[in-house]
C-alpha cells in the first residue's frame, strides 16, 4: 500500500511539471506580450516593465526562475492589476469556486446514482425512460444554454432566487444547478449500465434465494458494488466541476476563479493565466490521486501491482 501511494505520488508532481512546463511554452510560443497593448506606451517604460516581470531574460531563465517561485508557492504579481497580486487573486476567488464546485458536486453525487439505480430497476419502464431522457438532456444542453434557461424562467416564475450575484445559499442554486446537470446526467447514466450488470450476477440470485428483502440486496450487495465506477469518476467529475465554472461564474457575475481565468487571458496577463492553470493542475492532480487511494481501501480485492 505505501509503495502504491508514493508511486502515486510521484506520478502526480510529474504531472504537474509537465503541465507547468507546457502552459509556460504556450505563453511564451503566443505573439506579443501583456504591454504591447498599451499602444501609448513610452519606450523606455515598455523596457521598464520588461524587466521588471523577468520578460527581458532568456526563456530558459524565465522558465528556471518561475519553477523556483512556485516551489516557495508564489505566483507572482498579476501584469494588469495594480491592487492585488496573483496569490491574492486566487486566496479571493477559489473558496467562491470550490463552494460553488462542492455544491454542484453534491448535486450530481447524490441524484445521478439514485436516477441510473431507479432506471435499472424499473428497466424498460416508464421510469427508466424518464430518468434516461433527464440522462439525455443532461448530456447534450451546455451548462451555459441551461444557466441562460434557467436565469430567464426565474426571473419570470420565482421572484424569491436570485438569478445573479453572490452572496447567500439562494444564489447559489441556480449556478449549482447548471454546473451539476451534466455530469449528473453522465453520472446517472454509468450507474444505470453497472447496475444492470450487477443484478445479472450469480451471487444476486443467491442472496435472493436466501430469503433477504429486496431492499438489502439492492443496498448491501448491488448498489455496494454497481457505485464503484462513479467512485472512480469522482475525481475529474469534481475538478471538471471546477474548472467547468468559467463560463457559469462569467454568467451569473460570481466572483470566482473562473471569472479571473477568463478575464486573464481576456488580457493576456501571462501571471495570472499560468497561476490559475497551476492552481486548477493542483486540484485536479490531487483529486485523482485521492480518488486512486479511496478506490484500493473501498475495494480490496483490486490488487496494487501485478504481481500481487
Amino acid at each position: 500500500m505505501l509503495k502504491f501511494i508514493i508511486k502515486r505520488v510521484t506520478m502526480a508532481f510529474v504531472t504537474i511539471w509537465v503541465i507547468i512546463t507546457i502552459t509556460f511554452i504556450l505563453m511564451n510560443a503566443a505573439p506579443g506580450n501583456p504591454f504591447r497593448q498599451e499602444s501609448k506606451m513610452p519606450q523606455s517604460v515598455y523596457e521598464n516593465l520588461l524587466k521588471q516581470y523577468g520578460l527581458d531574460k532568456p526563456a530558459h531563465e524565465q522558465y528556471i526562475m518561475y519553477l523556483k517561485n512556485i516551489v516557495r508557492g508564489d505566483f507572482g504579481a498579476s501584469m494588469k492589476s495594480k491592487v492585488e497580486t496573483v496569490n491574492e487573486m486566487i486566496q479571493r476567488g477559489a473558496p467562491v469556486s470550490a463552494r460553488l464546485g462542492l455544491q454542484a458536486f453534491a448535486v450530481a453525487i447524490i441524484f445521478g446514482p439514485a436516477l441510473g439505480s431507479i432506471a435499472a430497476l424499473y428497466q424498460n419502464k416508464i421510469a427508466d425512460y424518464v430518468a434516461m431522457i433527464i440522462a439525455i438532456i443532461g448530456i447534450s444542453v451546455p451548462s451555459f444554454i441551461l444557466a441562460t434557461f434557467l436565469i430567464q424562467w426565474v426571473a419570470k416564475n420565482v421572484a424569491w432566487i436570485p438569478i445573479g450575484g453572490w452572496g447567500d445559499f439562494a444564489h447559489t442554486l441556480l449556478p449549482s444547478i447548471a454546473l451539476a446537470f451534466m455530469p449528473m446526467a453522465s453520472t446517472a447514466r454509468l450507474m444505470r449500465s453497472s447496475m444492470l450488470e450487477i443484478l445479472g450476477q450469480d451471487y444476486i440470485r443467491t442472496a435472493k434465494s436466501k430469503g433477504l428483502r429486496k431492499f438489502v440486496v439492492i443496498m448491501n450487495h448491488a448498489v455496494r458494488n454497481a457505485i464503484l465506477p462513479i467512485i472512480s469518476q469522482m475525481g475529474t467529475t469534481i475538478s471538471g466541476l471546477l474548472t467547468g465554472s468559467f463560463v457559469v461564474e462569467r454568467i451569473f457575475g460570481i466572483p470566482g476563479l473562473g471569472n479571473f481565468f477568463v478575464k486573464s487571458i481576456t488580457d493576456r496577463d501571462y501571471t495570472l493565466i499560468m497561476g490559475t492553470t497551476v492552481f486548477y493542475s493542483f486540484v485536479l492532480v490531487t483529486m485523482l490521486l485521492i480518488v486512486d487511494i479511496l478506490y484500493i481501501l473501498i475495494d480490496p480485492r483490486i490488487k496494487l501491482t501485478g504481481g500481487e
